[in-house]
């Protein structure tokens, strides 16, 4: 397959538009660092373009028409957005599915000690992470936490100017001989991962005085005790926003573009479309599928063919045979990103198989290791038919696979959408330093991925 920069066939008002795209994106990205805020947003988002909540709609026993437009926000953590068609369900859904968590740090429920004059949160980490690359920089902390009488305080400090940050410390390397003995897995261990919070003693506590200092300051504050943190949700992540990256500004520089950077532009895609569709489209927003898609808001769970359920149920007489025909004859782009060709780690792909920046959306016919484990292999004719689309909606495309066989892999939530027995692919971008606290993307991949999207729902 022949590879060409996507960049060359814009210009002029068209290149602005990609810049003026990014600039959205980035601003996404940068108000949106963990999934509960990507909910808020794309709810925020639905509501002025016009959509309704289903759940009210189903509460009222309301009728759904052609055209409307619903959705249903799961639990503050997964978000699922409908363009009602003109087709009855049962005929299927043009569905884009992505992930809006992102590898990270979460707290611990019993997270506030202090240890020798410092005060630390003690944390877990999210997903699949380098922990190396974790230490030694600034960190905001992001989440929610619920007091006990039911009351919840929204939580981000450290993306403000003038908030503090945080940091987790790493050993100096005067001191780090036998540290850098250690392999990469080993360099810095998950109990290593400690937060520093504080330093300044509470004047005249005898015990723990800066970590009573700490609580000292959240009750004053924020209204918070220490058992809050049994019943919080708090997250962190790289402090600071995304950036233009290159003398070009062709590339973005930001955290939790694997998968907002196909998220973002699902969103987009639907709510963007004009009119009313043949087959009903759909957006799913996932959480939970860094760390295996588990729990009642990961794509494991059964919130996808319930919220279903209930958009059928509101368009025609709901019955069990007619929603296991509206999933198994859907089809979806399962979008997220991909193993973009890194030069200066040109070993760990195989060239003609990989995905390059700049050169398009990418398509992952499977996806998984080891003998495609855990991967739902689309077949040939769904490819054919896919091939057409971008064809007639001018998408830059290419094929790939993540690295050389044998040496990892990776997998997402499609091989769970296609137990429905529906038609499946992984779409997205490419990514540089997939996973580490700041990620690469291309700006025009982002802008292929959109378009992609775009023709998929009109198919």
């Amino acid at each position: 397959m022949i590879r060409l920069s996507a960049w060359n066939k814009y210009e002029g008002a068209s290149l602005d538009a990609i810049h003026a795209f990014a600039a959205e994106y980035s601003t996404f990205i940068d108000q949106c660092k963990t999934e509960r805020e990507c909910v808020s947003r794309a709810v925020e988002l639905a509501k002025a373009a016009g959509y309704a909540d289903l759940e009210t709609a189903v509460a009222e026993g309301r009728k759904l028409t052609p055209g409307c437009r619903m959705y249903r926000n799961w639990m503050n953590k997964s978000i699922v957005l409908f363009v009602v068609g003109e087709c009855p369900l049962w005929e299927g859904m043009q569905i884009l599915g992505a992930h809006i968590d992102s590898p990270r740090i979460d707290l611990k429920q019993n997270p506030l000690y202090e240890e020798d004059g410092l005060a630390y949160l003690d944390t877990q980490y999210y997903g699949g992470i380098k922990k190396y690359q974790w230490v030694a920089l600034p960190l905001a902390l992001h989440g929610v936490v619920v007091r006990i009488d039911g009351t919840v305080l929204t939580v981000s400090i450290g993306e403000a100017e003038g908030d503090p940050v945080f940091c987790i410390s790493d050993l100096l390397p005067h001191l780090a001989d036998e540290q850098m003995k250690l392999d990469g897995e080993k360099l810095i261990e998950g109990e290593v991962l400690n937060l520093i919070i504080g330093g300044q003693p509470l004047k005249g506590a005898e015990k723990d005085p800066v970590k009573a200092n700490v609580l000292k300051l959240l009750r004053e504050k924020y209204d918070i005790g220490e058992e809050d943190f049994i019943s919080a949700e708090l997250e962190l992540v790289p402090a600071g926003k995304s950036r233009d990256m290159g003398f070009d500004r062709s590339m973005i520089l930001g955290y939790g573009h694997d998968d907002r950077v196909c998220a973002y532009p699902s969103l987009r895609a639907v709510l963007d479309y004009e009119g009313t569709p043949r087959r009903t489209l759909c957006a799913i927003l996932t959480d939970k599928e860094e760390i295996g898609s588990v729990g009642a808001t990961g794509m494991r769970s059964h919130f996808f063919e319930n919220i279903v359920s209930e958009l059928l149920a509101c368009t025609s007489e709901y019955s069990e045979f007619d929603l296991k025909r509206a999933l198994s004859n859907s089809r979806m782009l399962s979008s997220d990103v991909s193993a973009g060709y890194d030069p200066n780690f040109a070993s760990a792909f195989e060239k003609k198989n990989a995905a390059y920046l700049s050169c398009g959306v990418c398509f992952n016919k499977y996806t998984g290791g080891n003998g495609k484990h855990a991967s739902s292999d689309a077949n040939a004719e769904f490819i054919g038919a896919l091939r057409r689309c971008m064809r007639d909606g001018d998408v830059s495309y290419q094929f790939s696979e993540m690295g050389k066989v044998d040496l990892g892999g990776g997998g997402t939530i499609a091989y769970m959408c296609a137990k429905y027995c529906m038609n499946v692919i992984d779409c997205g971008v490419p990514v540089l330093s997939m996973h580490a606290p700041w990620e690469i993307i291309s700006k025009v991949d982002l802008y292929e991925a959109y378009k992609c999207y775009r023709a998929f729902l009109k198919e």
